[in-house]
């Protein structure tokens, strides 16, 4: 049962991952850092380069870091995080759905990262081989002792 577990984790976080680095890399290449703070300013987020910045930096590394399974619990906060300024300053106001920049989306992308960030980063990982303790994600819990 820990493989099936195991491996819904890595699915779950490389699935996480892609999207969090299309939406950072579009904010870096597509619309630029100029373009991204620009639209940030139209939205009312606050200190809008600082915010662009953060938003995709934290996406496109954070993203990648769910790939890999490196330091996921802390990809995972950084994640939510993003994830609950988008929440509260843009879409909350617009109702549930992201046809009408509604916030369905953030609020699933946010809680999958926060997710992860509570559970880890599983065996199939990065943080397995560096760091042990980072793969079980904030619950604390030690691995399975070996089969003899």
């Amino acid at each position: 049962m820990n493989n099936v577990r195991d491996l819904a984790v890595l699915v779950a976080r490389v699935a996480l991952g892609v999207v969090f680095i299309a939406h950072g890399w579009q904010k870096l290449t597509e619309w630029g850092l100029d373009g991204t703070a620009a639209a940030f300013d139209q939205m009312g987020v606050p200190l809008p380069t600082a915010s662009a910045w953060f938003a995709a930096l934290v996406e496109l590394v954070g993203g990648a870091a769910l790939v890999v399974g490196l330091v996921v619990p802390v990809a995972g906060l950084l994640l939510a995080l993003d994830m609950l300024g988008a929440f509260l300053v843009v879409h909350l106001g617009n109702g549930v759905f992201v046809s009408a920049n509604g916030f369905e989306l953030v609020l699933a992308l946010g809680a999958a990262a926060l997710l992860l960030a509570a559970v880890g980063a599983g065996r199939f990982s990065l943080d397995r081989l560096i760091a042990p303790r980072l793969s079980r994600g904030a619950g604390g819990r030690a691995p399975e002792p070996a089969a003899a």
